[in-house]
């Protein structure tokens, strides 16, 4: 591992593999596309990108990528999810199917599609925990939210307590457990690579 320029992986079985990756490099690190257990075996850290959650979980199966994933997080690997990605790490989805395999490291209660009921996409400014330079503009579509968490996770962000926000108010929607950093909405998508920014500085801390 180089330590000013770590190799993080992006899960290239679905979802906006191209945007996570150009966030990664603006955010300080090389980037791998990892499809097979042997290119998983190489990066410093993995980002799960959104996407559908069960499907993800189908194909994880399928490239044969869900048990090495599962002992390479068990094992400290820093892990970032967005989206379907968040509902992957979460140890127990509501709304989820009952053939949906889940890969742990963040021991949260997850709601698939929590936001669908009600708005499939919308557009917030968040306070982010630890991220620096003001409010993180955050991307949800048919998003989750986190309905609670143990002991050891840090709650990052919550969805602002405004006139159109509805049942969404304080949800909380960014969450981190040691090495593991997931998000509701998609940072990827809006040209600022901080929240990538603050993983890259995770993965580079394990090491």
């Amino acid at each position: 591992m180089s330590a000013e320029r770590p190799l993080v992986g992006v899960l290239a079985l679905q979802g906006d593999v191209r945007e996570h990756a150009a966030a990664l490099e603006s955010g300080g690190a090389r980037v791998l596309p990892v499809r097979r257990p042997e290119e998983l075996a190489r990066v410093d850290g993995l980002v799960v990108p959104g996407g559908e959650s069960t499907t993800m979980s189908r194909l994880l199966e399928v490239f044969e990528l869900l048990d090495p994933l599962r002992e390479r997080l068990a094992a400290g690997m820093p892990a970032y999810g967005s989206c379907a990605g968040m509902i992957l790490l979460a140890e127990r989805v509501l709304d989820g199917r009952a053939d949906q395999r889940q890969l742990g490291g963040l021991d949260v209660v997850v709601r698939r599609n929590a936001f669908g009921r009600q708005v499939d996409s919308f557009e917030a400014e968040l306070d982010f925990a630890g991220v620096d330079g003001g409010p993180v503009k955050a991307v949800f579509i048919r998003a989750p939210w986190v309905e609670s968490v143990a002991e050891g996770v840090d709650v990052l962000a919550t969805v602002p307590d405004t006139p159109g926000a509805g049942d969404a108010a304080g949800r909380i929607v960014a969450v981190r457990q040691g090495r593991v950093l997931a998000t509701a909405f998609h940072p990827e998508l809006t040209g600022d690579p901080r929240v990538h920014r603050r993983f890259v500085d995770l993965v580079r801390e394990a090491a």
